[in-house]
Protein backbone atom coordinates (compact mmCIF):
# COMPACT_ATOMS: atom_id res chain seq x y z
CA UNK A 1 0.00 0.00 0.00
CA UNK A 2 1.05 3.44 -0.96
CA UNK A 3 2.11 6.12 2.09
CA UNK A 4 -0.61 7.94 3.68
CA UNK A 5 -2.14 10.40 1.72
CA UNK A 6 -1.65 13.34 3.71
CA UNK A 7 -0.80 16.94 2.34
CA UNK A 8 2.46 18.36 2.17
CA UNK A 9 3.40 20.56 5.22
CA UNK A 10 2.27 23.69 3.62
CA UNK A 11 -1.20 22.99 3.20
CA UNK A 12 -2.03 20.99 6.12
CA UNK A 13 -5.43 22.61 7.98
CA UNK A 14 -7.77 21.04 9.74
CA UNK A 15 -10.78 21.79 11.95
CA UNK A 16 -11.88 20.05 15.34
CA UNK A 17 -15.61 20.20 16.84
CA UNK A 18 -16.07 19.57 19.99
CA UNK A 19 -19.19 18.48 21.42
CA UNK A 20 -18.74 18.08 25.47
CA UNK A 21 -22.20 15.72 26.28
CA UNK A 22 -21.96 12.59 27.21
CA UNK A 23 -24.97 10.08 28.26
CA UNK A 24 -22.76 9.86 31.23
CA UNK A 25 -19.40 10.40 32.61
CA UNK A 26 -16.25 7.75 32.54
CA UNK A 27 -14.61 7.84 35.84
CA UNK A 28 -11.63 7.78 34.20
CA UNK A 29 -12.33 10.65 32.23
CA UNK A 30 -10.52 13.96 32.08
CA UNK A 31 -11.89 15.51 28.69
CA UNK A 32 -14.30 18.49 28.82
CA UNK A 33 -17.62 16.05 29.08
CA UNK A 34 -20.57 17.13 30.57
CA UNK A 35 -24.00 15.07 31.32
CA UNK A 36 -27.29 16.58 31.35
CA UNK A 37 -30.41 15.60 32.04
CA UNK A 38 -32.45 17.31 29.50
CA UNK A 39 -30.96 17.17 26.01
CA UNK A 40 -29.00 20.78 25.07
CA UNK A 41 -31.05 22.70 22.12
CA UNK A 42 -28.69 21.31 19.37
CA UNK A 43 -29.85 24.31 16.47
CA UNK A 44 -28.95 26.73 19.08
CA UNK A 45 -25.77 25.04 19.57
CA UNK A 46 -25.09 24.61 15.93
CA UNK A 47 -25.54 27.92 15.49
CA UNK A 48 -23.11 29.06 17.88
CA UNK A 49 -20.50 26.62 16.42
CA UNK A 50 -21.32 28.54 13.11
CA UNK A 51 -20.55 31.71 14.44
CA UNK A 52 -17.21 31.04 16.10
CA UNK A 53 -16.58 29.10 12.75
CA UNK A 54 -16.97 32.06 11.44
CA UNK A 55 -14.51 33.85 13.56
CA UNK A 56 -11.78 31.97 12.82
CA UNK A 57 -12.43 31.83 9.31
CA UNK A 58 -11.97 36.01 8.78
CA UNK A 59 -8.39 35.08 10.44
CA UNK A 60 -7.41 31.80 8.18
CA UNK A 61 -8.80 32.92 5.14
CA UNK A 62 -7.69 31.35 1.76
CA UNK A 63 -6.59 27.85 3.87
CA UNK A 64 -7.80 24.92 2.54
CA UNK A 65 -9.45 22.25 4.87
CA UNK A 66 -7.60 18.89 4.60
CA UNK A 67 -9.84 17.05 7.87
CA UNK A 68 -12.47 17.81 10.15
CA UNK A 69 -12.98 16.08 13.66
CA UNK A 70 -16.29 15.93 15.82
CA UNK A 71 -14.82 15.37 18.91
CA UNK A 72 -15.87 15.17 22.52
CA UNK A 73 -17.93 14.79 24.74
CA UNK A 74 -19.79 11.72 22.75
CA UNK A 75 -20.42 13.65 19.29
CA UNK A 76 -22.53 10.40 18.59
CA UNK A 77 -25.38 11.79 20.31
CA UNK A 78 -25.85 14.96 18.07
CA UNK A 79 -28.45 14.10 15.09
CA UNK A 80 -27.39 13.89 11.96
CA UNK A 81 -28.91 17.34 11.21
CA UNK A 82 -26.87 18.91 13.08
CA UNK A 83 -23.26 17.67 11.95
CA UNK A 84 -24.68 18.03 8.40
CA UNK A 85 -25.14 21.50 9.49
CA UNK A 86 -21.79 21.88 11.04
CA UNK A 87 -19.96 20.61 7.87
CA UNK A 88 -22.03 23.04 5.92
CA UNK A 89 -20.91 26.46 7.78
CA UNK A 90 -17.56 24.86 7.30
CA UNK A 91 -17.93 24.67 3.52
CA UNK A 92 -19.33 27.99 3.23
CA UNK A 93 -16.18 29.64 5.25
CA UNK A 94 -13.31 28.12 3.65
CA UNK A 95 -12.49 25.59 0.87
CA UNK A 96 -12.52 21.84 1.40
CA UNK A 97 -10.50 19.54 -0.26
CA UNK A 98 -12.48 16.97 -2.30
CA UNK A 99 -10.90 14.20 -0.17
CA UNK A 100 -10.55 15.90 3.08
CA UNK A 101 -11.10 13.48 6.26
CA UNK A 102 -14.14 13.83 8.07
CA UNK A 103 -14.15 12.36 11.57
CA UNK A 104 -16.71 11.48 13.82
CA UNK A 105 -15.90 10.18 17.56
CA UNK A 106 -19.09 7.29 18.49
CA UNK A 107 -19.88 5.34 21.40
CA UNK A 108 -20.97 1.87 21.15
CA UNK A 109 -24.60 2.70 22.81
CA UNK A 110 -25.57 4.90 19.97
CA UNK A 111 -24.50 2.30 17.40
CA UNK A 112 -27.62 2.58 15.61
CA UNK A 113 -27.74 1.10 12.21
CA UNK A 114 -30.24 4.09 10.56
CA UNK A 115 -27.70 6.51 12.58
CA UNK A 116 -24.45 5.74 11.03
CA UNK A 117 -26.19 5.59 7.84
CA UNK A 118 -27.56 9.01 8.46
CA UNK A 119 -23.49 10.44 9.80
CA UNK A 120 -22.41 8.75 6.06
CA UNK A 121 -24.82 10.81 4.95
CA UNK A 122 -24.31 13.63 6.31
CA UNK A 123 -20.64 13.87 5.08
CA UNK A 124 -18.42 11.98 7.91
CA UNK A 125 -15.86 9.57 6.34
CA UNK A 126 -14.51 8.06 9.45
CA UNK A 127 -15.55 7.10 12.56
CA UNK A 128 -13.59 6.42 16.05
CA UNK A 129 -15.28 4.49 18.15
CA UNK A 130 -14.67 4.44 22.32
CA UNK A 131 -15.01 1.01 22.23
CA UNK A 132 -12.45 0.72 25.77
CA UNK A 133 -12.87 -3.22 26.32
CA UNK A 134 -13.62 -6.19 24.44
CA UNK A 135 -14.09 -7.62 28.35
CA UNK A 136 -17.50 -7.04 30.11
CA UNK A 137 -16.41 -6.67 33.16
CA UNK A 138 -13.44 -4.46 32.47
CA UNK A 139 -16.20 -2.18 30.74
CA UNK A 140 -18.13 -2.00 33.84
CA UNK A 141 -15.24 -0.97 36.11
CA UNK A 142 -14.21 1.61 33.47
CA UNK A 143 -17.76 2.90 33.76
CA UNK A 144 -18.81 2.37 30.87
CA UNK A 145 -22.41 1.83 29.53
CA UNK A 146 -22.25 -0.21 26.58
CA UNK A 147 -20.69 -3.75 26.79
CA UNK A 148 -18.92 -6.21 25.01
CA UNK A 149 -21.46 -7.48 22.52
CA UNK A 150 -22.56 -4.01 21.92
CA UNK A 151 -18.94 -3.10 21.04
CA UNK A 152 -18.62 -6.11 18.59
CA UNK A 153 -21.91 -4.67 16.90
CA UNK A 154 -20.86 -1.35 16.62
CA UNK A 155 -17.54 -2.21 14.69
CA UNK A 156 -19.68 -4.43 12.58
CA UNK A 157 -22.11 -1.32 11.31
CA UNK A 158 -19.31 1.22 11.07
CA UNK A 159 -17.88 -1.13 8.93
CA UNK A 160 -20.85 -1.55 6.93
CA UNK A 161 -21.38 2.61 6.76
CA UNK A 162 -18.14 3.79 6.57
CA UNK A 163 -14.72 3.72 4.19
CA UNK A 164 -12.27 4.09 7.29
CA UNK A 165 -12.82 2.90 10.93
CA UNK A 166 -10.85 3.60 13.94
CA UNK A 167 -11.40 2.19 17.48
CA UNK A 168 -10.32 2.97 21.06
CA UNK A 169 -9.32 0.18 23.48
CA UNK A 170 -7.35 0.93 27.14
CA UNK A 171 -5.48 -1.33 28.65
CA UNK A 172 -3.01 -1.97 31.76
CA UNK A 173 -6.07 -1.99 33.52
CA UNK A 174 -6.31 -2.87 37.15
CA UNK A 175 -5.35 -6.84 37.66
CA UNK A 176 -5.02 -7.19 34.26
CA UNK A 177 -2.97 -10.12 32.93
CA UNK A 178 -0.68 -9.66 30.40
CA UNK A 179 -1.67 -12.83 28.73
CA UNK A 180 -5.42 -11.57 29.13
CA UNK A 181 -3.87 -8.72 26.97
CA UNK A 182 -2.63 -10.26 24.26
CA UNK A 183 -6.11 -12.59 24.29
CA UNK A 184 -8.08 -9.10 24.19
CA UNK A 185 -5.65 -7.66 21.68
CA UNK A 186 -5.53 -10.33 19.02
CA UNK A 187 -9.58 -10.32 19.08
CA UNK A 188 -9.63 -6.58 18.50
CA UNK A 189 -6.85 -6.90 15.81
CA UNK A 190 -8.95 -9.44 14.39
CA UNK A 191 -12.05 -7.30 14.26
CA UNK A 192 -10.22 -4.03 12.98
CA UNK A 193 -10.34 -2.29 9.83
CA UNK A 194 -6.93 -0.76 9.35
CA UNK A 195 -6.82 1.55 12.25
CA UNK A 196 -6.73 1.05 16.51
CA UNK A 197 -5.77 3.44 19.16
CA UNK A 198 -4.55 1.99 22.01
CA UNK A 199 -3.80 3.53 25.56
CA UNK A 200 -2.44 2.75 28.73
CA UNK A 201 -4.65 3.65 31.78
CA UNK A 202 -3.52 6.41 33.52
CA UNK A 203 -4.54 8.38 36.92
CA UNK A 204 -6.13 11.98 35.49
CA UNK A 205 -6.13 14.85 38.58
CA UNK A 206 -9.49 15.36 39.71
CA UNK A 207 -11.45 12.14 38.65
CA UNK A 208 -13.12 9.81 40.65
CA UNK A 209 -10.05 7.33 39.15
CA UNK A 210 -7.81 9.70 41.37
CA UNK A 211 -9.64 9.76 44.47
CA UNK A 212 -9.38 5.80 44.37
CA UNK A 213 -5.56 5.90 43.20
CA UNK A 214 -4.85 8.51 45.68
CA UNK A 215 -6.89 6.26 48.49
CA UNK A 216 -5.10 3.11 47.33
CA UNK A 217 -8.26 1.62 46.55
CA UNK A 218 -7.33 0.96 43.04
CA UNK A 219 -4.26 0.19 41.86
CA UNK A 220 -2.24 0.60 38.15
CA UNK A 221 0.51 -1.42 37.09
CA UNK A 222 3.79 0.11 38.29
CA UNK A 223 6.46 1.43 35.46
CA UNK A 224 8.40 -1.57 34.73
CA UNK A 225 4.98 -4.28 34.35
CA UNK A 226 3.35 -0.71 31.90
CA UNK A 227 6.62 -1.05 29.88
CA UNK A 228 5.58 -4.64 29.41
CA UNK A 229 2.15 -4.35 28.96
CA UNK A 230 3.66 -1.67 26.07
CA UNK A 231 6.12 -3.88 24.61
CA UNK A 232 3.50 -6.94 24.33
CA UNK A 233 1.43 -4.26 22.62
CA UNK A 234 4.01 -2.99 19.58
CA UNK A 235 5.06 -6.44 18.92
CA UNK A 236 1.18 -7.63 18.20
CA UNK A 237 0.68 -4.93 16.44
CA UNK A 238 4.00 -5.07 14.52
CA UNK A 239 3.25 -9.02 13.87
CA UNK A 240 -0.25 -8.14 12.21
CA UNK A 241 0.51 -5.36 10.28
CA UNK A 242 -0.71 -2.45 12.20
CA UNK A 243 2.41 -0.93 13.68
CA UNK A 244 2.65 2.14 15.48
CA UNK A 245 2.71 4.92 13.56
CA UNK A 246 2.28 7.16 17.30
CA UNK A 247 2.97 6.52 20.46
CA UNK A 248 -0.48 5.36 21.40
CA UNK A 249 -1.96 4.82 17.12
CA UNK A 250 -1.38 1.80 14.93
CA UNK A 251 -2.78 1.73 11.72
CA UNK A 252 -1.76 -0.31 8.31
CA UNK A 253 0.56 1.83 6.60
CA UNK A 254 -1.76 4.54 4.82
CA UNK A 255 -4.29 4.40 6.62
CA UNK A 256 -3.10 6.75 9.28
CA UNK A 257 -5.44 9.69 10.84
CA UNK A 258 -4.67 12.55 8.72
CA UNK A 259 -6.60 14.81 11.31
CA UNK A 260 -4.63 13.84 14.47
CA UNK A 261 -1.25 13.70 12.11
CA UNK A 262 -1.84 17.37 11.69
CA UNK A 263 -1.60 17.65 14.99
CA UNK A 264 1.70 15.89 15.49
CA UNK A 265 3.28 17.03 12.30
CA UNK A 266 2.54 20.57 14.29
CA UNK A 267 0.46 22.72 11.38
CA UNK A 268 -2.36 24.86 12.08
CA UNK A 269 -5.78 23.71 12.79
CA UNK A 270 -9.03 25.73 14.19
CA UNK A 271 -11.01 24.14 17.41
CA UNK A 272 -14.07 25.09 17.73
CA UNK A 273 -16.76 24.58 20.74
CA UNK A 274 -16.71 24.21 24.55
CA UNK A 275 -13.27 23.79 25.48
CA UNK A 276 -11.97 23.44 21.90
CA UNK A 277 -8.05 24.20 21.70
CA UNK A 278 -6.28 25.64 18.76
CA UNK A 279 -3.31 26.43 16.55
CA UNK A 280 -3.08 29.23 13.82
CA UNK A 281 -0.81 31.27 12.58
CA UNK A 282 -1.71 34.67 11.59
CA UNK A 283 0.23 37.70 11.06
CA UNK A 284 3.68 36.15 10.91
CA UNK A 285 2.89 34.71 14.18
CA UNK A 286 1.66 31.25 16.18
CA UNK A 287 -1.20 31.52 18.25
CA UNK A 288 -2.54 28.49 20.83
CA UNK A 289 -6.38 29.48 21.52
CA UNK A 290 -8.86 27.68 24.16
CA UNK A 291 -12.26 28.35 24.53
CA UNK A 292 -14.75 28.65 27.62
CA UNK A 293 -14.89 24.98 29.21
CA UNK A 294 -18.61 25.00 30.53
CA UNK A 295 -21.09 24.71 27.76
CA UNK A 296 -23.52 27.13 28.01
CA UNK A 297 -21.06 29.69 29.45
CA UNK A 298 -19.98 29.16 26.62
CA UNK A 299 -22.97 29.24 24.70
CA UNK A 300 -23.65 32.55 26.08
CA UNK A 301 -20.11 34.16 25.34
CA UNK A 302 -20.73 33.44 21.58
CA UNK A 303 -23.93 34.72 21.25
CA UNK A 304 -22.85 37.79 22.73
CA UNK A 305 -19.47 38.80 21.05
CA UNK A 306 -18.99 36.19 18.07
CA UNK A 307 -16.61 33.79 19.72
CA UNK A 308 -16.17 32.14 23.64
CA UNK A 309 -12.46 32.17 23.50
CA UNK A 310 -10.89 32.65 27.21
CA UNK A 311 -7.23 32.22 25.82
CA UNK A 312 -5.91 33.65 22.50
CA UNK A 313 -1.95 33.50 23.25
CA UNK A 314 1.01 34.68 20.68
CA UNK A 315 3.68 31.79 21.08
CA UNK A 316 7.59 32.56 21.55
CA UNK A 317 9.63 30.90 19.40
CA UNK A 318 11.01 28.74 22.30
CA UNK A 319 7.23 27.87 23.23
CA UNK A 320 6.29 26.94 19.07
CA UNK A 321 9.73 25.28 18.67
CA UNK A 322 8.44 22.80 22.08
CA UNK A 323 5.60 22.26 20.72
CA UNK A 324 6.62 21.03 17.82
CA UNK A 325 9.61 19.00 19.50
CA UNK A 326 7.07 17.28 21.82
CA UNK A 327 4.19 16.67 19.30
CA UNK A 328 6.84 15.65 16.20
CA UNK A 329 8.94 13.25 18.29
CA UNK A 330 5.12 11.07 19.84
CA UNK A 331 5.40 10.13 15.69
CA UNK A 332 7.07 6.91 14.38
CA UNK A 333 8.49 9.33 11.38
CA UNK A 334 9.67 11.67 13.94
CA UNK A 335 11.06 15.22 13.05
CA UNK A 336 13.40 16.98 10.91
CA UNK A 337 15.98 18.95 12.98
CA UNK A 338 16.32 21.95 10.76
CA UNK A 339 12.85 22.71 11.52
CA UNK A 340 13.03 23.53 14.84
CA UNK A 341 16.27 25.56 14.16
CA UNK A 342 14.20 27.55 12.01
CA UNK A 343 11.10 27.57 14.89
CA UNK A 344 14.02 28.14 17.65
CA UNK A 345 16.43 30.15 16.20
CA UNK A 346 18.78 27.42 17.58
CA UNK A 347 20.02 23.93 16.78
CA UNK A 348 19.42 20.77 19.04
CA UNK A 349 22.56 20.26 20.74
CA UNK A 350 25.09 17.77 19.35
CA UNK A 351 26.23 16.90 22.99
CA UNK A 352 22.76 16.66 24.04
CA UNK A 353 21.75 14.18 21.35
CA UNK A 354 25.00 12.39 21.15
CA UNK A 355 24.01 11.41 24.86
CA UNK A 356 20.74 10.74 24.32
CA UNK A 357 21.31 8.32 21.37
CA UNK A 358 24.23 6.51 23.59
CA UNK A 359 21.06 6.17 26.13
CA UNK A 360 18.69 4.45 23.15
CA UNK A 361 16.76 6.69 23.30
CA UNK A 362 16.57 8.67 19.81
CA UNK A 363 18.07 7.44 16.95
CA UNK A 364 18.69 8.91 13.02
CA UNK A 365 15.89 7.44 10.73
CA UNK A 366 16.65 8.46 7.14
CA UNK A 367 16.26 11.83 5.25
CA UNK A 368 17.83 13.99 7.90
CA UNK A 369 14.88 13.03 9.98
CA UNK A 370 15.63 12.29 14.23
CA UNK A 371 13.33 10.11 15.95
CA UNK A 372 12.73 8.90 19.40
CA UNK A 373 13.03 5.04 19.94
CA UNK A 374 10.27 2.71 22.00
CA UNK A 375 12.78 2.47 25.04
CA UNK A 376 12.26 6.85 24.44
CA UNK A 377 8.71 6.65 23.69
CA UNK A 378 8.50 5.66 27.33
CA UNK A 379 10.27 8.92 28.72
CA UNK A 380 9.36 10.73 25.78
CA UNK A 381 8.80 14.34 28.33
CA UNK A 382 12.13 13.45 29.66
CA UNK A 383 14.01 12.96 26.19
CA UNK A 384 11.99 16.22 24.75
CA UNK A 385 13.80 18.28 28.05
CA UNK A 386 17.11 17.37 26.93
CA UNK A 387 16.67 18.37 23.94
CA UNK A 388 14.89 21.57 24.27
CA UNK A 389 17.17 22.14 27.32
Amino acid sequence: MSAAPIPDEATAFGIYVHWPFCAAKCPYCDFNSHVRHQPPDESRFAAALARELQHFAALTQGRNVTSIFFGGGTPSLMQAETVAAVLDAIAARWSVAADAEITLEANPGSAEAERFRDYRSAGVNRLSLGVQSLDDQALKALGRIHDAAEARHAIGLARQYFPRLSFDLIYARPAQTLRAWRTELEAAIALAADHLSLYQLTIEEGTPFQRLHAAGKLVIPDSERAAAFYALTQEATEAHGLPAYEISNHAAPGAESRHNLTYWRYHDYVGVGPGAHGRIATDGARRATMSERHPERWLSLVEERGHGLITDDVLSAEESADEMLLMGLRLREGIRPERYAAISGRDISDTRLAVLQEQGFVEPCGEGRLRATLEGWLVLDSVVADLAA
